[in-house]
């Protein structure tokens, strides 16, 4: 039974069905997309965990799915390799595996191709080949609200935000994109009630010719420069969050940025602020006398005082600044009050993991940037151990140097950006290498032993990298739980 008709055959009958050919119940939206699917020829690149739940989906839509990946056989999908013979899938593999995009009918990308601009794609579109993804999609034909959440530092605590903030308001929340679960599965479970909440990367982005009812832009700073041709097009996608928005709608802006407050003149609705260094009177802000505050049509609303803010760091602040502007009378002030005061982090970011002979280790490997990782030297207030480097997104670790040389007492490299962070450090007016210690490691493992043993009682280890984790890790979860792991087993 495909994903289309979940709903029906869980007994759950909230929506509205319509009556179909053969004889089963489904929602208009699913059953446009089914139309949509149904007898075409589809591309889909690469074989990751929600594309497998799509392709058999599609397959017993009808349609005529073709495999596009840059493995050589199709012994080596592994377990894999007997769904794709069950299913009768077309394989394009090997050095040629865009080969396959010819003659389809629609092509489904992931967020890792990052040839959207490149030949063999636009030659697709060109030849009117649909191109999309599975968020494009439930985009297009999701029942509910939606609201986004983009930027290059704090997506992942705003768009969580956001979600607990709804869901203490008793909506049902569905939360994917890039972080949690593929959301068009969730689509035979969706209501027009309920509310979806998506975090986007400039990858999802790129393409998307959709917007959100509501859109939060928090900042935008050089990253993923290894991908994106160059920064404007990493600014031009993100600006797709805006772009396609149709009123009622609203789009929440970062003012401390000066990109993301220049996409202003972007935005098709209402438009607020969240800032924690200005007063504004049309968003949310930090007041002087350390109260977050909303003003909206000339009225300041204090909702929680920063002292109450379980969330660590300055940015932590913003990014609930940031939650409270896009969720602002939809969610009632008491609940935003009562998660603000309560919600202490989500795991990767600045995350504690254990005290070992008086010293507190932090996971924070959700930092893949210089800016993150500033955010979170800047929430303690002592120097600390840090461990650093990574997979090389060719964005510049100057901005960073002058920050570690302030809050760093022990620096830990590791990763291709090693040697490049050492060298934006040491090239700083104010390093001093008696006071600063450099040290190197091959390993996670090692690098944590190193940090342990520059440590000493009342010290802090924080694990953040200012940089992708692809060296060594498929991404910067695995990561952070292989450090905690390392951590943990300390003896």
């Amino acid at each position: 039974m495909n994903f289309l008709l979940r709903r029906r055959a869980a007994g759950d009958d909230r929506n509205i069905f319509i009556f179909i050919e053969e004889g089963l119940f489904m929602q208009k939206e699913q059953q446009e997309l089914a139309n949509l699917i149904k007898g075409k020829k589809v591309a889909f690149i690469g074989a990751g965990v929600s594309h497998k739940t799509l392709i058999r989906e599609f397959v017993e839509l009808g349609a005529q799915v073709t495999l596009c990946d840059q493995k050589k056989s199709v012994e080596e999908f592994g377990d894999y390799a007997a769904t794709i013979k069950e299913l009768g899938i077309r394989l394009s593999l090997g050095e040629n595996y865009l080969d396959g995009f010819k003659g389809q009918d629609i092509i489904m990308r992931t967020p890792g191709f990052v040839g959207y601009f490149e030949k063999p794609l636009q030659d697709a579109m060109a030849a009117g080949t649909m191109v999309t993804s599975e968020v494009e999609l439930f985009f297009q034909f999701c029942p509910c609200e939606i609201v986004a959440v983009t930027g290059s530092d704090g997506k992942t605590t705003t768009t969580t935000l956001i979600s607990k903030f709804y869901e203490a308001a008793g909506r049902r929340v569905h939360l994917g994109g890039n972080i949690g679960a593929a959301l068009l599965p969730m689509l035979p479970e969706v209501s027009p009630d309920d509310v979806a909440v998506v975090e986007l990367s400039s990858f999802q982005l790129i393409s998307m010719h959709q917007s959100p009812d509501i859109a939060v832009v928090t900042n935008v700073t050089p990253n993923h420069l290894d991908h994106h041709k160059d920064m404007q097009e990493y600014i031009d996608a993100k600006r797709n969050i805006l772009l396609y928005q149709k009123q009622p709608c609203r789009a929440v802006l970062g003012y401390e940025n000066e990109i993301s407050r220049s996409m202003q003149k972007d935005c098709k609705g209402t438009q607020v602020w969240f800032t924690r260094l200005h007063e504004t009177d049309n968003g949310a802000f930090l007041r002087d006398d350390g109260m977050l505050c909303m003003a909206e049509d000339g009225v300041v609303t204090p909702f929680l005082a920063q002292k109450d803010v379980k969330l660590r760091g300055l940015h932590n602040v913003e990014n609930l600044l940031a939650a409270i502007a896009a969720v602002w009378g939809r969610v009632p002030v008491d609940v935003m009050r009562q998660v603000g005061s309560t919600f202490t982090g989500v795991e990767h970011r600045i995350e504690p993991v254990r005290v070992l002979d008086g010293v507190t280790y932090y996971n924070d490997s959700i930092a893949s940037s210089p800016t993150r990782t500033i955010a979170g030297l800047r929430s303690f207030d002592q120097k600390i151990i840090l461990i650093a480097g990574g997979y090389d997104k060719h964005i510049p670790y100057e901005p960073l140097a002058p920050e570690i040389v302030a809050h760093v007492k022990d620096l830990v490299l590791m990763g291709a950006t090693g040697p490049r962070i050492e060298k934006a450090v040491r090239e700083d007016p104010n390093f001093d290498p008696q006071a600063l210690p450099i040290l190197h490691a091959d390993s996670m493992q090692h690098a944590v032993e190193l940090a342990r043993g520059a440590a000493k009682p009342g010290d802090i280890v924080s694990l953040s990298p200012a940089s992708a984790s692809f060296d060594l890790y498929p991404n910067f979860e695995v990561r952070g739980r292989d450090y905690k792991r390392i951590v943990n087993e300390l003896q």
